[in-house]
């Protein structure tokens, strides 16, 4: 009987320790975000496809197209997977990368001490320069300060429209840069601060005669990169092949194509 017992406890014990040792094989340290994609073979990435020349629909193909378009296009190649946009305006598009509607977004980002605090950046690769965009028979404003209680078209959410709310500017809301021109153009507001490129474009591309770029902000240098959510890790991911194309001249090579000369970094 001693002999029975002792058998169906070895047996029981044995047992145990198989489903402890098959639960234990079941908690694996979960895949980094970056497996999780490569899996999936689908980068999705948030954006605008309103911010010529980062981010726009060319008018004869309709195709998404741009500056940090083809960058993350091309990072996407080189990690082996899809790059899938999701379009939105500018305001929702950090509110979708926290609802993780999208894995990052690609819209000419500002890295700001603010933003650093909420998610973490790939590698800086490109910079952007901020000028105040006034009509041409505007005088009055000559440097950031001269905004305040002055009406600015900008972006609610924007890094220019922080700064221009923090020179005390009453601030027109409007995400779409072209349209925010044409709102100073119109007399509608008094003035604009974006990007140099975006600017320049729009003035290229519109023939726009009743603008003027009325100073540069040259506090305001940004560095661009890629946010992503906080301990993801895709950042590093992104660091890793931003950095290669920067080495073998790749980002060079897109920056020409938008720009004419090299901005990336």
């Amino acid at each position: 009987m001693k002999k029975l017992i002792f058998g169906l406890l070895t047996v029981i014990l044995a047992a145990a320790l198989t489903a402890c040792a098959t639960q234990s094989g079941s908690s694996s340290k979960p895949q980094s975000l970056t497996a999780q994609i490569q899996k999936k073979g689908v980068l999705t990435v948030g954006t605008e496809g309103t911010y010529a020349p980062y981010t726009y629909h060319d008018s004869k193909t309709n195709k998404l197209v741009g500056f940090d378009v083809d960058v993350i296009r091309e990072v996407g190649k080189r990690m082996g997977v899809k790059v899938q946009f999701k379009e939105a305006v500018f305001d929702s598009l950090f509110a979708g990368l926290n609802a993780k509607r999208f894995d990052t977004i690609a819209n000419d980002i500002g890295v700001t001490p603010d933003r650093q605090k909420a998610y973490d950046f790939s590698r800086v690769y490109s910079t952007s320069q901020s000028v105040i965009v006034t009509r041409k028979n505007n005088n009055r404003i000559k440097k950031l300060s001269d905004l305040k209680g002055v009406k600015v078209a900008q972006g609610l959410s924007s890094n220019y429209g922080e700064m221009t709310k923090k020179a005390g500017a009453v601030i027109v809301g409007q995400d779409d840069v072209s349209k925010a021109l044409k709102l100073v153009s119109q007399g509608r507001a008094d003035a604009l601060v974006n990007d140099q490129g975006a600017v320049l474009n729009y003035f290229n591309t519109t023939k726009d005669n009743n603008l003027k770029i009325a100073a540069v902000v040259p506090s305001n240098a940004a560095d661009i990169a890629f946010p992503v959510l906080k301990k993801s890790g895709l950042d590093k991911t992104f660091t890793k092949e931003l950095k290669a194309m920067k080495a073998d001249g790749t980002l060079t090579k897109i920056s020409e194509k938008y720009f004419g000369k090299d901005i990336s970094k």
